[in-house]
């Protein structure tokens, strides 16, 4: 990629993420809940952030149970960011730190996997997923220097980690 694509491509995560904030301050006015947003680009995807202070439990209502709301939250701007562009959005959303923490939480059991593989030799299938999820725990075992991949119908996919070949 050249220098001007790249910053074409930063300028467009940038909008994304403008975009994604102006509709996530909406919803937070009409749910008169109290949280500020930040944005960065992460990789290749914009990726917003909704935090409160250490004393704002309301934001977790925006969290759900496991993350389900947060998934569908992260659905709805991803849409209102494609009605604006025209464009398919990859955006990140985290709200309270609720994926980073489940980052942080899938990083360690893809290690821990890697490590049961390469200590057994035999393949070892986790339980299913998100697409997020999966793609923390594949990030995590190609780290620790082994194979990946996905199996199975959605909700069911599930992440095998294979021994080195």
């Amino acid at each position: 990629m050249t220098d001007g694509n790249t910053t074409d491509a930063l300028t467009r995560l940038e909008q994304e993420g403008e975009i994604a904030a102006d509709y996530l301050e909406g919803l937070l006015d009409i749910a008169d809940l109290d949280g500020d947003i930040d944005m960065d680009v992460e990789g290749d995807r914009a990726s917003v952030s909704i935090v409160g202070d250490s004393s704002s439990r309301d934001l977790n209502k925006l969290v759900g149970r496991d993350g389900e709301v947060l998934e569908a939250l992260q659905e709805l701007t991803r849409l209102a960011v494609h009605r604006e562009t025209g464009d398919r959005s990859r955006l990140m959303l985290d709200i309270a730190g609720f994926r980073a923490r489940k980052r942080a939480e899938l990083t360690e059991l893809g290690e821990k996997a890697a490590e049961e593989v390469k200590g057994s030799g035999q393949p070892v299938k986790l339980k299913p997923m998100t697409p997020f999820e999966r793609k923390v725990v594949h990030d995590a075992v190609a780290a620790a220097g082994l194979r990946s991949e996905s199996e199975g119908e959605e909700p069911e996919r599930r992440v095998v980690v294979l021994p080195a070949s």
